[in-house]
């Protein structure tokens, strides 16, 4: 089963890599990944998709918490949710076909954002499946080159926020983990 997360994380470089790491150190394979700004500054979000099991999700949720950038995670495969795809397709259209082509675009309320003299790009928003459907349309005519976002996805309606909790930096020469003459390098 494909699970989403959302997962907020701090904006600095190189924790991108360590979020992906971690799923690949775990031998889970990332469907889809997408990453922004979000309306707290310093603060980005990453909207993850996974094929695993229930069990699978709540032990990344649980080894995504532990690392230092991640400052939430929800897991939003089972909340009513909006989600989305993007992607830009270069059709081959010249002639009677160019004019099916934007007879098609009209019907699964595309654009086209390009025009060449043997080609259109067409920009579609929606689910996967509406795009995957356009795509497979646009097949005989022609499909040069195609590139996607990936899904976001959004919880719907107003939901409890959590805040996203400031990390505060150890005091120097405080002991986080308890007594340190126990512990193992």
């Amino acid at each position: 089963m494909l699970h989403t997360f959302a997962i907020y994380v701090d904006n600095k470089p190189g924790v991108l890599n360590r979020v992906a790491s971690l799923f690949r150190r775990r031998a889970f394979n990332i469907e889809s990944l997408t990453v922004g700004h979000t309306e707290t500054k310093g603060i980005s979000r990453m909207t993850v998709v996974v094929d695993t099991d229930e069990y699978g999700a709540r032990r990344l949720e649980a080894h995504l918490y532990k690392l230092v950038p991640c400052r939430r995670v929800d897991n939003i495969t089972s909340s009513p949710a909006i989600s989305r795809d993007l992607a830009l397709i270069k059709v081959a259209a010249t002639g009677e076909a160019r004019t099916h082509v934007m007879q098609l675009v009209d019907v699964y309320r595309a654009r086209i954002v390009d025009v060449s003299p043997e080609s259109l790009v067409i920009e579609t928003t929606g689910t996967e499946d509406k795009i995957d459907s356009l795509v497979e349309v646009l097949r005989p005519y022609g499909v040069i080159e195609m590139v996607r976002t990936g899904r976001v996805a959004m919880a719907r309606g107003i939901t409890p926020a959590r805040p996203i909790a400031p990390r505060v930096p150890p005091a120097a020469g405080s002991d986080i983990g308890g007594d340190v003459s126990n512990c193992s390098v």
